[in-house]
């Protein structure tokens, strides 16, 4: 078998070799030394690696389709999605100037993408917007400004500020996610969360621990993974208790009768069934005009 393995085309060896390095290649390809416990575990990272990356180029599709298909972003968190796309790129930017394996930090590339991407659907769908274009457009406006602000600050700011910034991720992954899972909670629906997406990132959380203790060894970038590990842990148990339970998109966006109380009659809000209070005269006439009508069609 051996006598195979050795003789693999230029290219088969050129690949493994760019991957693994020569050392690993020649003892578990071309000798099959699978005892060698360093080079294998070495070997699995870079799999799991390049595997993550290539899952966290397509991981956040599903949700940009949801969002796309229904012409809605109920139940997203704008905040939540902020914070986590603020995550991914001081990864990113961390990672790279740092030198790391690309395949320790390729999707995140990927990811920031992604998200900056749904996070300004989620600006364009919001309810509260879609009556008021010009405050819409102004959201999009500041969220381009910030975003070729953060891109600055990350590529020319000292490492050292960078390595704080990384530092910050901790509790950035711990805001990003809880807005979430406070509304899921609220509304007792997930609405448009994609189950794909955050099955993903807890299989993505649970793989990239290992490949930063065997490649990187960077405790900061450790402890990241290890607290969205939990985080996305809750967000799947809630789609779990949650699943098929839906609500309308006021509640969704953490909207009340409060809120659209202004635009309806004092009789239309809540507040008239909370008090009591009797609606204006002739209200009573109408509406039994109005049921008679539909007994006479029907």
């Amino acid at each position: 078998m051996t006598t195979i393995t050795r003789n693999l085309p230029w290219f088969v060896r050129d690949l493994g070799t760019s991957i693994i390095g020569t050392e690993c290649y020649t003892s578990l390809v071309e000798n099959l030394d699978i005892q060698d416990v360093e080079c294998f575990k070495y070997s699995l990272s870079k799999a799991l690696g390049i595997g993550i990356v290539v899952g966290g180029s397509i991981m956040k599709l599903p949700q940009l389709l949801l969002i796309l298909r229904g012409r809605s972003a109920r139940g997203l968190s704008l905040s939540a999605y902020v914070l986590e796309t603020l995550a991914y790129g001081i990864n990113l930017a961390y990672s790279f100037r740092n030198m790391f394996p690309f395949s320790t930090y390729g999707e995140n590339l990927f990811l920031t993408i992604q998200n900056i991407l749904i996070t300004l659907l989620i600006i364009f769908y919001t309810p509260s917007l879609r009556l008021a274009r010009r405050k819409r457009n102004a959201q999009l406006s500041y969220a381009f400004l910030g975003l070729l602000l953060g891109v600055f600050i990350l590529c020319y700011s000292p490492m050292s500020i960078l390595a704080f910034l990384q530092l910050s991720t901790l509790p950035l992954s711990l805001t990003s996610k809880v807005p979430q899972i406070r509304q899921n909670y609220r509304s007792q629906s997930t609405g448009q969360l994609s189950a794909f997406a955050v099955g993903s990132q807890v299989v993505g959380c649970l793989a990239r621990l290992f490949t930063t203790a065997t490649e990187v060894g960077d405790w900061l970038v450790s402890a990241g993974f290890a607290l969205a590990l939990v985080l996305n842990g809750v967000l799947a148990i809630q789609l779990w208790l949650y699943w098929g339970k839906d609500v309308d998109d006021r509640d969704s966006y953490g909207l009340d009768d409060r809120v659209t109380a202004s635009h309806a009659p004092a009789w239309q809000t809540q507040s008239f069934y909370r008090t009591g209070t009797p609606p204006p005269a002739g209200v009573g006439n109408l509406r039994r005009g109005i049921r008679k009508s539909a007994a006479d069609l029907v």
